[in-house]
């Protein structure tokens, strides 16, 4: 039963991926949907990318999720399409004149009575993963002992959500990271993981490309459905364990740069660069004569002195 619900979410995940991002492609190229220009970003090495990838990724996960069965098919649904929603508006709509970043930034700009798109994000996110907990949770104990439940899972959900946008900083990688945290938990939730595989196969060639991006939307939604895997079929220690992973890991982010950690680890960096394009080298210009009032740049002038 855990193989068939495992296939079949994979298939329906990835042909629903696929199958939404041709039909958004065919709308934005007809100026439907705000156009080209509403969708497309620029990534880390300055060229021009797309965000579709992430509502079509959306789409295959909650389709994914709707069919792999478990034990909350559609808490898990909701809270999947959920996240990605609010990620999406955030994506959208962003309001890139305020200087507002990571989960601190967000929440000190709601203590300041400010909402930004980031913090209607982290509301809506938290507020649909605990509706989703508590709608999901099955009652095995006290009255209190449930409302805990529905307090961790609903946490747990919202974490996982955020921690995985974390990575999709490079090709591929918040892919590669929903992919890793799922396979653990596969026993707990096959069809789940069948999602998160079939729907991450179908993006993975645009993304690795660099011609697509997840954006907080798709990634958003990854994460939730990682998280309700885990929320909805695992014991409360190992629910307990893995939030405190979460947590841990969020806090980490405020002050450590994952990539540089991914960077300085052979191993991680081995995976993270799997299947990407590589690392062009900064280019290096050859000093030549200097002229009066010319400034020379070199290698090894990386800041641009001026020349005596």
């Amino acid at each position: 039963m855990g193989a068939g619900r495992f296939i079949a979410a994979g298939i329906v995940a990835g042909a629903a991926t696929a199958f939404a991002r041709r039909k958004l492609d065919e709308k934005v190229a007809e100026g439907r949907l705000g156009g080209a220009a509403t969708w497309t970003r620029t990534n880390h090495r300055g060229e021009p990318i797309s965000l579709l990838e992430g509502p079509a990724v959306t789409v295959g996960l909650v389709a994914g999720a709707a069919v792999g069965g478990g034990n909350a098919p559609g808490a898990t649904a909701f809270a999947t399409a959920a996240a990605g929603a609010f990620g999406l508006v955030d994506d959208l709509a962003e309001d890139t004149s305020v200087r507002t970043k990571g989960l601190r930034g967000h929440l000190g700009a709601l203590l300041e009575g400010r909402l930004t798109t980031g913090g209607l994000k982290v509301l809506g996110i938290s507020g649909s993963a605990l509706l989703a907990s508590a709608v999901g949770t099955r009652r095995t104990g006290s009255a209190f002992g449930h409302l805990v439940d529905v307090g961790l899972n609903g946490a747990l959900i919202g974490g996982t959500a955020n921690l995985i946008n974390l990575f999709d900083l490079r090709p591929g990688r918040a892919l590669k990271a929903g992919a890793a945290a799922s396979l653990p938990f596969m026993l707990g939730g096959a069809g789940a993981t069948g999602a998160v595989l079939g729907a991450a196969a179908a993006a993975a060639p645009g993304d690795l490309g660099e011609q697509d991006m997840l954006g907080d939307g798709g990634a958003n939604a990854l994460g939730a459905l990682v998280g309700s895997q885990i929320a909805f079929g695992t014991s409360r220690a190992v629910r307990w364990t893995a939030l405190a992973g979460v947590v841990g890991l969020m806090l980490a982010s405020e002050k450590i740069s994952f990539s540089k950690v991914i960077a300085g680890n052979e191993w991680l960096n081995k995976i993270d660069m799997l299947g990407r394009r590589p690392v062009e080298p900064a280019p290096v210009v050859e000093p030549g004569p200097v002229s009066s009032g010319v400034r020379s740049t070199s290698a090894s002038d990386p800041m641009g002195s001026p020349g005596a």
